[in-house]
């Protein structure tokens, strides 16, 4: 590969982050720890810690243990409504992370902040307009994020929102949600896209924290396998079907919702019992490899595909 070509199909995106790779690991909860972040950083793409659910030291731990494991940059996600946002903030300005992505809530409050600390910032949206609104916030870049995604997910598929984010607005577009081979990220960058942001996908690499059996459930899902629940607020969750899931569908809980769950699967590999969470696209992973490998791979196909059919 031609360094002309290489450069002409990553940039600006791979330029204003700083990595080699227009891929981004998506901050799972509970599972989105250094071992997988650092992994993906040191391979070319950006991991980012989870920083949900963590306490300001459990959060400035992760920082210095992922800086310990790879020199090239990576980020923290805030997940906003949490009790403690303003603590965690402040503390990854304090260890330096110059890149953040932001769910579950506006990063308003805090923009400033981060501005003057030269912090990058992307909210993921899962609508055109919440990407317009982050672009005039000042965001770095949106993280558009369809249905078809794992965890907490929006109403609108990624192939319809995509082209309308990227129509909207002129800052940077990350597509998520679907997306877990070489032809996803080609279709991103077709539909406007200067990168993708993966979850599932990197719940089989052999660096994620999870237990054997969580993994194995990815690998051995089809297409089918997912399904979306929804509480009383609205919220909708996707993961894998399993007795939990059955359960809740017949008596809702709010134990599906919890982080207690996530950890039952995570934790202690009850796939049964625990919320698998898990995209659509969990029925296209078949085998465990690297996050190397699975960046790289995916990087090779995309750019065979998009010379193959003249995408830019």
């Amino acid at each position: 590969m031609k360094k002309t070509e290489k450069r002409d199909l990553m940039a600006p995106l791979t330029e204003l982050l700083g990595i080699q790779y227009p891929i981004l690991q998506g901050a799972m909860a509970h599972i989105a720890r250094c071992p997988l972040v650092g992994a993906v950083s040191e391979a070319g793409g950006l991991g980012i810690i989870a920083a949900g659910g963590l306490s300001g030291t459990e959060l400035r731990e992760q920082i210095r243990k992922t800086q310990q494991q790879t020199k090239k940059p990576f980020a923290v996600n805030l997940m906003l409504q949490m009790p403690n946002i303003a603590e965690q903030v402040e503390i990854l300005i304090e260890e330096d992370v110059k890149i953040v992505t932001t769910g579950a809530g506006t990063p308003k409050p805090y923009m400033e902040v981060l501005k003057q600390a030269r912090v990058k910032v992307f909210p993921v949206v899962p609508s055109v307009k919440l990407a317009q609104k982050m672009e005039q916030l000042g965001a770095d870049g949106v993280i558009a994020e369809g249905m078809e995604a794992g965890g907490h997910i929006g109403e609108t598929t990624t192939m319809t929102l995509l082209p309308q984010v990227t129509q909207a607005v002129k800052i940077p577009v990350i597509a998520a949600g679907g997306i877990g081979d070489g032809r996803g990220l080609a279709a991103a960058f077709a539909l406007g896209a200067q990168g993708i942001q993966l979850g599932t996908a990197f719940l089989t690499a052999m660096e994620c924290p999870i237990h054997e059996n969580y993994r194995q459930a990815i690998i051995q899902a089809d297409v089918t396998a997912t399904t979306v629940i929804r509480n009383q607020a609205g919220g909708a969750l996707r993961g894998l079907k399993n007795a939990l899931t059955e359960a809740y569908l017949e008596e809702p809980t709010k134990d599906v919702f919890s982080l207690a769950a996530l950890k039952r699967a995570a934790d202690d590999g009850e796939i049964q019992q625990g919320m698998v969470m898990a995209g659509q696209v969990a029925g296209l992973l078949t085998e465990v490899r690297s996050a190397q490998e699975i960046i790289e791979t995916i990087y090779k196909e995309a750019v065979a595909i998009s010379r193959n059919s003249g995408i830019k």
